[in-house]
């Protein structure tokens, strides 16, 4: 069994792969690294740290879990003089404030002990609190990290300027770039992607720095597929929840909607299932402090949607549940990247409930990149394909009865068992 990027002993002094501090960084953003008790570089950092210290602007492409906040902050990150109250050197945009403020605390501890400032910008309240969150002390930051709503009401409103932008990264794209230094990072990448963002900037001068794993379901993480009628996923859910072992982890349950996230707390709730709940439609005041209180094992259930799937640390994490499963390959790989993430202190596993036909669609094309070696389909092939792929017509059959061969998890070979209303697609642990 491959064993986990997070769970992986630290290599040796001399050993494979340089350190933080043979990749150049100064002494200021090496003492951050200390107090976050990071010690080696992953794969991804390894390669965009010196290029985005080089002034590339780049796709920063890898699989999720894999350490890219560090590979575009700490190129990016400069012990210097902040630009002025509301008129950052640096621009994160993320998609979610959630997500911007656990980047943010990251940021922020990098940049303590260069004396940096780094301020948060997110809507969800009246336009004198956009005006607040820039002019509170410290002044003038280095970093700012906002939500796309957030940081257009600023601009609209002139509360903020960018003419001494020297660095952006973006999540979502939809503002000018001019000759900014722009890092577009994810773990997956959409099919036309790149057509998308030549619209409006030169995607021509990019650098394009991907690690193998991309696109690819990760090796170490065992993936299970149940196939049951709809009307036995709760008692299903149910009897996973009580039999796990209070030493298992955190659990994420994932839902396709706001209503089914309530409704199923409502349940976990008659069941007397401590759990918290996250879903876009919640006010800003409710979605405050819940995931930050997940994170540190306040509670050790969440109910959420794909809010939840994208870019946040859960490390802690050791089983996703995909009570409903995706609408998109590109979403089924970000939950189960919430599992065997850099930190993690196990693999983890992912169980999906499959109920429709078209579950089973995306299934089949599932088992086929993993058989194959390949990535999932349907993204920009950003990296080569592995020459070491196998090739096979043998489809995922979800006839009652017969038994479907094929293979999950791309490191070494699986089992797939078939019982009584119930297919389980896993990992060999031999």
């Amino acid at each position: 069994l491959a064993a986990a990027p997070a769970v992986q002993a630290l290599p040796a002094e001399g050993g494979q792969g340089p350190t933080f501090a043979e990749l150049g960084l100064q002494p200021a953003l090496l003492a951050g690294l200390e107090r976050l008790s990071i010690g080696r570089p992953t794969a991804v950092q390894r390669l965009a740290i010196p290029a985005l210290r080089r002034g590339r602007s780049a796709l920063c492409a890898a699989e999720t879990g894999s350490g890219k906040t560090l590979a575009y902050l700490l190129p990016l990150l400069e012990p210097e003089a902040a630009a002025g109250p509301a008129a950052p050197r640096g621009l994160v945009v993320l998609p979610s404030r959630e997500l911007a403020a656990q980047v943010g605390a990251v940021a922020a501890a990098l940049c303590a002990p260069a004396g940096l400032a780094v301020r948060g910008l997110t809507g969800g309240g009246a336009a004198g609190g956009l005006r607040r969150q820039l002019r509170a002390p410290p002044p003038g930051p280095a970093v700012l990290l906002g939500t796309p709503g957030a940081l257009r009401e600023a601009l609209r409103r002139r509360f903020l300027a960018l003419e001494r932008l020297r660095w952006m990264v973006l999540d979502e794209a939809d503002s000018l770039m001019d000759e900014t230094q722009v890092v577009v990072v994810g773990a997956t990448f959409p099919a036309g992607l790149s057509e998308t963002l030549a619209k409006f900037t030169d995607v021509g001068r990019f650098v394009t720095l991907s690690t193998q794993s991309l696109h690819r379901l990760p090796p170490h993480v065992q993936q299970k597929f149940v196939r049951l009628k709809g009307r036995d996923k709760l008692p299903e859910l149910l009897q996973l929840l009580k039999e796990r072992p209070s030493s298992g982890g955190a659990v994420l349950i994932f839902c396709n909607s706001a209503s089914t996230v309530n409704w199923l707390g409502y349940i976990l709730d008659d069941h007397r299932i401590k759990h918290l709940r996250l879903q876009g439609q919640m006010s800003a005041a409710a979605r405050a402090g819940i995931f930050a209180s997940f994170q540190k094992g306040d509670v050790s259930v969440l109910v959420c949607t794909d809010l939840a799937s994208r870019g946040l640390d859960t490390s802690s994490v050791q089983l996703v549940v995909n009570y409903d499963f995706p609408d998109t390959l590109q979403d089924y790989l970000h939950r189960a990247g919430r599992v065997g993430r850099v930190g993690s202190k196990a693999p983890g596993a992912v169980v999906s409930f499959v109920t429709h036909r078209w579950d089973v669609d995306l299934v089949r094309k599932i088992e086929t990149a993993a058989r194959k070696r390949t990535g999932l389909p349907g993204m920009d092939s950003i990296n080569k394909p592995s020459p070491n792929a196998v090739s096979s017509n043998q489809p995922f059959d979800d006839t009652e009865g017969h038994r479907p061969s094929g293979l999950v998890g791309s490191g070494s070979p699986a089992v797939v068992q078939w019982v009584p209303k119930k297919l389980l697609i896993s990992r060999s642990h031999h």
